[in-house]
């Protein structure tokens, strides 16, 4: 299942952009327009993280920090247009896990979401994604077709894990790029081609011939 990602953020245009790029990469994504008890919404949706403005109407960010810290340890992200270093010392002292400010880069904000949710949610012993007859453990680092099983290095079980996630639909080799850069491996286009590469032939070892395939100028598919 995919990390669910809560929006704290009024401006509806905005909201709008941000849960569309995240979705794009697999997000699931709540949001609300009520910001009486933004803390309870949160804690009652099951979220994985927040991405939380400062500028709110009825009560702004800083309590609704306090208040999820009160009741969740949450991942928070404060996204904000107030750059201040008193407000990231705020933000900080008040509970929240990181700072950023707007306009952001989209690729810190994915990668510090992903390091993020991977420190708070690491895969337990025997989680497991399926699709296409293959089932990658996220535990194990393993994938299994049928009775037959190989062992994956962590780029590759990463490249498995985004392409089981959205089988059927293409997948860019920029989206790959940067899921391998949530983990922290360097990875270039070269890096990206070889790490396919490889994946491709251990799957075939399984007898996954022609699973997953190029589309040229596109990216993969399952």
């Amino acid at each position: 299942m995919p990390h669910t990602i809560f929006l704290v953020e009024d401006d509806p245009a905005l909201r709008g952009e941000l849960r569309t790029l995240l979705e794009r990469y697999g997000y699931a994504c709540a949001a609300t327009d009520d910001y009486e008890d933004v803390a309870g919404q949160v804690c009652q949706s099951g979220a994985h993280l927040v991405l939380l403005d400062l500028n709110l109407p009825r009560y702004d960010g800083y309590h609704v920090c306090r208040a999820l810290r009160e009741r969740s340890q949450i991942p928070i992200i404060v996204v904000t247009s107030r750059a201040t270093q008193l407000d990231e010392l705020m933000s900080m002292n008040l509970g929240a896990d990181d700072f950023l400010t707007k306009p952001y880069n989209t690729d810190i904000l994915l990668a510090r979401m992903g390091r993020l949710l991977k420190r708070a949610y690491p895969a337990a012993p025997g989680a497991e994604l399926s699709a296409k007859g293959l089932t990658l453990d996220l535990g194990r680092g393993t994938v299994r077709l049928g009775e037959r099983e190989d062992e994956l290095t962590r780029n590759e079980a990463r490249i498995l894990q985004l392409m089981l996630q959205n089988p059927e639909r293409i997948v860019s080799r920029e989206e790959l790029m940067r899921a391998l850069w949530q983990s922290d491996a360097f990875v270039d286009d070269n890096t990206l081609t070889v790490n396919v590469t490889r994946l491709r032939k251990k799957l075939e070892r399984l007898g996954a011939q022609g699973v997953l395939t190029a589309r040229r100028g596109q990216g993969y598919q399952l």
